[in-house]
């Protein structure tokens, strides 16, 4: 009896020390991505009061399109992560340095067309192409360390990637430099954050063994990234491009309540993408119910407190916007949704996991381009609907492919029970 008690007592310890385990991961993550979070608000929070609005303007425009190009590190990350929760360690440093080659080669194609089209200054675009290249590089480290659900040093390297990221922008724009000053502090901040996640995600005897990573894997997961933030993006885009300049940045000011509704709750995701990976449905109905709450909190807040938040985003200037808060707020909510599905479908292996977030996002251009009104409020309603659609979209492919997998298991258990 004594034996048994003391087998009880080891076993909750043990329980008790996950738990301990997994809080502590989480306060971390939590902590790394609000500061993540929070150099990225501080960005355009202090462009609007430094920056004129044509610079304000071309300043979102610019992170938004770094945003977009950028994925190719979250898809390496995911990919990477992945396939360390299933398989353990694997060598990734060639799929990371093909990513990186092309991003590259992406963005000397993408780069002076969108100098051109949407009239962008080309030293800052030039700048901000370095900055991308180095936080895709670092896509290879946080997976590592996320996969194999290093949680801790994975919270320092997001804070090391958002200081590299934001920090040398923030810094030129506190001291009044500049758009384009700012920018090269900025890609001087991120190339110097590498040596330091390369340290954070080595395992002294720990082999790395099988095969490399495929660069399929990479390909799916930025794919399936890329489609998510070009639809979530696409608003600031559009509004750049048929808005006036001071509309334009005004709309800017909305999207930061967008993004925050977004990633807020990104931690969620990060700590479930493990499982995910391992099959587990629990941990995505939890994260989903978590995600949503978060996003209703946020747009409750927007809806009763809409002109304080546009105030603290943008100043005094923007209060008068605050009426349209609450839809900013909830587009983004949404694609916190989406983006926790579509992460969900990259763990499962799924052949064509942003299929329709792609078809959301040309019926979303033709939309804005035909039919809504070319006003603040006006593209602002159809990005609350294009997200609307991208999240009944993707939740119908989880769902079925969540049911073919139970249909799967119970009939595998029939066959075994007769047999």
């Amino acid at each position: 009896m004594a034996t048994l008690y003391a087998q009880q007592g080891s076993e909750q310890d043990r329980r008790m020390a996950k738990n301990s385990g997994i809080g502590t991961a989480g306060l971390a993550v939590t902590g790394a991505g609000v500061l993540a979070n929070g150099l990225a608000y501080v960005v355009p929070v202090l462009g609007a009061r430094q920056l004129t609005a044509a610079h304000l303007s071309a300043l979102a425009t610019l992170l938004a399109m770094t945003a977009i190009a950028g994925v190719a590190s979250t898809g390496l990350q995911i990919a990477v992560a992945v396939h360390r929760a299933r398989s353990g360690p694997l060598p990734t440093a060639r799929s990371a340095l093909w990513t990186v080659l092309g991003t590259v080669g992406a963005l000397l194609v993408v780069m002076p067309i969108a100098v051109v089209v949407l009239r962008l200054p080309a030293v800052a675009t030039a700048l901000a192409a370095v900055s991308t290249v180095g936080v895709v590089a670092a896509g290879r480290w946080l997976g590592e360390m996320q996969g194999d659900q290093r949680f801790l040093p994975l919270a320092a390297g997001i804070a090391v990637v958002a200081g590299g990221r934001y920090g040398g922008v923030v810094l030129g724009l506190a001291a009044g430099l500049g758009l384009t000053l700012s920018l090269l502090l900025g890609a001087v901040t991120a190339i110097l954050a590498l040596p330091v996640l390369h340290l954070l995600a080595r395992r002294p005897g720990v082999p790395v063994r099988g095969e490399g990573l495929p660069l399929r894997a990479v390909l799916t997961a930025g794919g399936a990234t890329l489609a998510m933030l070009v639809v979530s993006y696409a608003d600031l885009l559009l509004a750049r491009r048929f808005l006036p300049p001071d509309a334009s940045g005004a709309y800017a000011v909305g999207t930061v309540l967008t993004k925050g509704a977004l990633w807020a709750p990104q931690v969620v995701t990060i700590l479930a993408l493990p499982r995910l990976a391992q099959g587990n449905r629990r941990t995505l109905r939890l994260g989903l119910l978590v995600v949503g709450a978060c996003g209703v909190l946020l747009v409750t807040a927007s809806a009763l407190a809409g002109g304080l938040a546009f105030g603290l985003a943008g100043g005094a200037d923007y209060v008068d916007m605050g009426r349209y808060a609450w839809i900013f707020a909830a587009t983004g909510a949404c694609y916190g949704l989406v983006f926790m599905l579509v992460n969900a479908q990259v763990a499962a292996e799924a052949r064509w996991p942003s299929a329709p977030l792609w078809a959301v996002t040309v019926l979303f251009f033709l939309v804005t381009w035909l039919v809504l009104p070319h006003t603040v409020p006006g593209i602002a309603a159809g990005a609350l609907g294009a997200a609307m659609l991208a999240l009944a979209a993707t939740g119908v492919l989880v769902a079925v492919r969540v049911r073919t997998s139970v249909t799967e298991v119970r009939s595998s258990h029939d066959s075994l029970s007769v047999e």
